[in-house]
């Protein structure tokens, strides 16, 4: 029989070819994990930025107190800043309306009846704050009004609630809009409001 070779026989120390090699594998590695990484960054720095091109929301802040306050969803009055003004708070509308949620004066000052102020000015609808105030506790009374018909309320917010009680007032629906650019519009926000809720949910405190 042969001898039986010896278990503790020495491992035999690697070449310096052997060494360099693994040195270079390692680096390799550890710069391929690096590309990726950057990569991985890049790509969702370009989707965020597309993002904020494509669906922008700013003063989520302000929308979180006041979809709080008026127990509103904040992605609908997000919704509805991104159709009237593209959070662009220096909008001015032919008809006089003004800042994020285009509000006209008149409304405004209905708005400052119906919630006891006495202290409105031309300029604060310039004032983000005080405009998504203002929009916001529009759209509660509307929803309230029409019985949450978030339809009626939002088509009321576009084109007056006279042309909406004629169209069937709480039991609207989108088909009975009677004006193609309203009709449009309440499509845009209802849209709008479930794309904020699925790509904003954590700056909206939806869900919390």
């Amino acid at each position: 029989m042969t001898p039986a070779r010896s278990a503790t026989r020495p491992a035999r120390r690697p070449t310096q070819a052997q060494v360099r090699r693994r040195r270079w594998g390692w680096l390799a590695v550890a710069a391929a994990l690096g590309i990726g990484l950057a990569i991985g960054i890049s790509r969702i720095d370009v989707q965020k930025a597309i993002r904020e091109v494509t669906l922008p929301l700013q003063h989520d802040d302000i929308i979180r107190q006041q979809a709080s306050e008026k127990d509103l969803d904040p992605s609908m009055i997000a919704a509805v800043i991104y159709a009237e003004s593209r959070f662009r708070d220096d909008q001015v509308s032919d008809a006089g309306a003004r800042g994020l949620m285009q509000i006209t004066p008149d409304t405004a000052r209905v708005i400052e009846r119906l919630s006891g102020g006495t202290t409105f000015v031309m300029s604060d609808l310039s004032d983000p704050e005080i405009n998504i105030r203002y929009g916001s506790y529009y759209l509660r009374y509307l929803l309230d009004h029409y019985d949450g018909n978030e339809v009626a309320a939002l088509a009321a917010y576009h084109a007056g609630g006279g042309n909406v009680d004629r169209w069937g007032g709480a039991d609207l629906q989108i088909s009975d809009v009677g004006f193609p650019d309203t009709r449009a519009y309440v499509a845009e926000v209802l849209d709008k409001q479930q794309a904020y809720r699925d790509q904003y949910a954590d700056d909206l405190g939806i869900g919390d």
